[in-house]
């Protein structure tokens, strides 16, 4: 395995990332904080319309390209209605289930740019007011936001901005163990995006010369289903979206080793560019598995029902309680940072 991972930089990185609000639809401001990360690194980048980030390093091969993607838009939600009570209702950004984030604090974005806070509860949450309340199904008719302003009416939440529309985000209460677990909302996929920053910084400071020309595409619509399937270079061969490992039961991803991912639910990826990723792995000695993520989309499978003509592969490290509270271990960490480089260091399949 190579020794160029970074542990203690890539976690701090991670933890930046993870503290930026980046719901899908309200990237801005992380997409801010990634551009000054580009110019400190010194790799040239372009934006595209929808907001996504393409840094380009220069290869020995300029005729053929390689694209490694991330994706750095959260979940979230929206404002739906501001009730009579002055609470909020909210509509999902992204697919997930309300019990995820029952009882979390959340910020809401308001049109002036002023944030509010605020906790996202069951109407009836009180055991002492609501009988049979922990039966109750959690959904967007039960499901609001309690605001940390002194409002009683629909007309005093409007009065402080809060109107339909505004996003609202997640804490993601970032959090590293001393047994080396990283927990967080959101590292789905700032942790993988994490890795692909820290790759660029490594290719660059220790002037590594990379086979092919390669493009690292920072994407924010992923979880509402179109990331990266625009704006792609039409020299682009190869196209690996590095995503979260699902784990559960039934799976072999785990916290601790990269997950290579043979098939979701839009179909088999590219078989030989991932069983080149399991030869580099094996050669390279890095903690790996195979496996298959049952209900599962990428940016590689949207760039595919695009119509790009691409060969599509997707790894990263093993997440647990994906779209909840989620966690991972820095070794899996470590094994996704020393895949990444053995791969853009590497041939492609039919050379």
């Amino acid at each position: 395995m190579n020794n160029t991972f970074n542990e203690q930089e890539t976690v701090k990185l991670l933890g930046k990332l993870a503290n930026i609000a980046s719901p899908s639809g309200y990237t801005m401001d992380i997409m801010k904080f990634i551009s000054g990360l580009l110019k400190e690194i010194g790799v040239q980048f372009k934006q595209t319309n929808k907001g996504a980030l393409i840094a380009t390093i220069p290869g020995e091969n300029n005729e053929r390209h390689r694209l490694l993607t991330a994706h750095v838009d959260t979940l979230g939600a929206i404002v739906k209605d501001v009730k009579s009570s002055g609470r909020l209702k909210l509509s999902m950004v992204g697919g997930f289930n309300w019990n995820a984030v029952e009882g979390e604090c959340c910020t809401i974005h308001t049109a002036s740019g002023k944030k509010i806070r605020g906790t996202i509860l069951m109407h009836e949450t009180s055991v002492h007011v609501y009988k049979g309340a922990g039966e109750l199904p959690r959904n967007d008719e039960h499901i609001e936001v309690r605001v940390d302003e002194k409002v009683l009416n629909a007309n005093d939440t409007r009065a402080i901005g809060i109107e339909v529309g505004d996003f609202v985000s997640f804490d993601p209460r970032f959090e590293v163990t001393e047994t080396g677990f990283v927990k967080s909302r959101h590292l789905d996929d700032k942790a993988s995006t994490a890795l692909l920053l820290q790759l660029l910084k490594t290719i660059k400071t220790k002037k590594i010369e990379l086979p092919y020309t390669t493009h690292f595409y920072i994407s924010n619509n992923e979880e509402i289903g179109y990331g990266g399937n625009a704006s792609i270079p039409s020299e682009v061969v190869e196209y690996i979206a590095v995503d979260m490992g699902a784990i559960g039961d039934g799976q072999a991803t785990d916290e601790c080793t990269v997950s290579i991912c043979a098939k979701d639910s839009s179909g088999p990826y590219h078989y030989e560019l991932t069983r080149q990723l399991v030869s580099l792995a094996k050669a390279n000695v890095i903690d790996y598995k195979l496996d298959i993520y049952p209900y599962y989309g990428s940016d590689a499978s949207a760039a595919i029902r695009a119509g790009y003509d691409i060969r599509h592969a997707l790894f990263g490290a093993g997440i647990e309680s994906s779209h909840a509270y989620e966690r991972t271990h820095v070794d899996s960490l470590r094994n996704t940072a020393a895949l990444l480089l053995a791969y853009v260091t590497s041939s492609m399949i039919d050379e």
